[in-house]
């Protein structure tokens, strides 16, 4: 299942897209997903809720990838058990440094729960409490650029079964919540002018994440991808929506590409 929230160059239209792409969940309307502007700082968040049904009850879509491609066939499939809601986020914080006290603020007044955060340059592949109850899972090789990173609320850093660090670009975390698995994807794509090459090992090291994750489980994607996915979505109806900004370039045509 997957959900996907984007820091996209103010196309959040965007988001409600990718609800029908690789695995499967079911996102809110766009309107969900608004900037956050109130402190300065802080690049676009883009927050959204999730409903988690537990095991068991309860109706969840389900879907798989196909051999020849990244589009999905769904299905419906009954569960039961709690239904659990969580808030989850994505944020480019430009450095995490000076900023861990301002950004559990905002986390706490928007009552995020998860927030997916890109470009921290933090060395180093650490958990660190950030203050006001919430801890950031990061990772990164260089100071001045790069890092990715997930914010958890505390509560929910015992639910951690596994952390995946596979790039200073790409960052994974596994939590089970009411015994449902639900995987947690931070991402920071290479920005125009970056070699071709870098910005393909970042959407190989992207699919390496999707592609080991069990068919059931549940992804949410927050990331950077740095990219126009452009104004026009013909053609490309499944993957993106009718109210993208400007032209699209080669960083967003990677992004409808990959979905």
């Amino acid at each position: 299942m997957l959900i996907t929230a984007t820091n996209f160059h103010n196309s959040l239209s965007f988001l409600t897209a990718i609800k029908s792409v690789m695995h499967n969940v079911d996102i809110p309307d766009s309107t969900n997903f608004r900037p956050d502007r109130s402190r300065p700082g802080l690049t676009t968040t883009a927050i959204g809720a999730v409903d988690l049904q537990g095991a068991g009850g309860n109706w969840a879509t389900v879907g798989r990838r196909s051999r020849g491609g990244r589009r999905v066939h769904r299905q419906r499939e009954k569960r039961k058990g709690k239904s659990v809601g969580l808030r989850i986020g994505t944020l480019n914080v430009g450095t995490m440094t000076g900023k861990g006290t301002e950004l559990a603020d905002m986390m706490e007044r928007r009552k995020v729960d998860i927030l997916c955060v890109q470009e921290t340059r933090w060395k180093g592949s650490k958990a660190r409490s950030i203050g006001a109850g919430f801890k950031l899972f990061y990772y990164g090789v260089d100071s001045k650029r790069n890092g990715v990173g997930v914010v958890l609320k505390e509560e929910f850093v015992r639910n951690v079964l596994e952390v995946k660090r596979v790039s200073d670009r790409v960052r994974s975390l596994k939590l089970e919540i009411e015994g449902v698995m639900l995987n947690v994807v931070s991402g920071y794509a290479p920005q125009v002018g970056c070699e071709l090459e870098e910005k393909e090992r970042f959407w190989s090291e992207l699919d390496e994440v999707m592609e080991s994750i069990p068919t059931g489980e549940r992804v949410v994607i927050g990331a950077d991808f740095n990219g126009h996915v452009g104004e026009r979505n013909t053609g490309d109806e499944e993957v993106m929506g009718k109210f993208g900004v400007k032209e699209r370039n080669l960083e967003g045509q990677m992004v409808v590409d990959y979905f």
